[in-house]
């Protein structure tokens, strides 16, 4: 028996991607084909600093952001993990996410990525977990981009998107 599907309040995602600034990416890839590669770069290129975290990876560049080992080496508070790795992980990378000082305020899985307790035990430490979704597809939705392609967004608004600068350059909100 399967789990249940997640469903996330809109308001939740784009209360998330408005107010987080600062995103740890565990298992992120040097490899252009990879998702977490182009997700790290579009998340890049909407003002996000985007610290990605692979231990095999250490001390080298990912389109010029240094790569960390683990949680515990980024020099610098995180605002969400972001997680690419597989749902087996997740516990041990929910650990460590509690173990920073200060704590993140979003652990966020990936497409297909989804641990039931862990999600608890970060919930109930006070952060908000978001599982089985991709933060460029949330904010491409969510903005009106992934409209250009005819995807149905779920999203009608008679507002006028925030225009930032660029090729597919709507936003959520203020201009960062």
């Amino acid at each position: 028996m399967s789990a249940a599907p997640l469903r996330y309040d809109d308001a939740v995602i784009r209360r998330i991607l408005t107010e987080i600034r600062t995103i740890a990416m565990v298992g992120a890839s040097a490899k252009e084909i990879r998702p977490s590669y182009f997700v790290l770069k579009y998340l890049l290129a909407k003002g996000f600093r985007v610290i990605p975290v692979n231990p095999g990876l250490a001390d080298q560049e990912i389109l010029g952001q240094t790569v960390y080992a683990d949680l515990a080496s980024i020099p610098e508070p995180v605002d969400m993990v972001d997680v690419f790795r597989s749902s087996d992980a997740v516990p041990a990378v929910v650990d460590q996410a509690l173990a920073l000082d200060p704590k993140p305020k979003v652990i966020w899985t990936q497409l297909g990525v989804r641990h039931d307790e862990a999600a608890s035990k970060a919930e109930a430490a006070g952060l908000t977990v978001i599982m089985d979704r991709c933060p460029k597809i949330e904010f491409a939705r969510l903005s009106g981009e992934i409209g250009w392609n005819g995807v149905n967004s779920r999203v009608i608004s008679s507002k006028k998107p925030t225009r930032g600068s660029g090729y597919q350059s709507f936003g959520l909100g203020p201009r960062r």
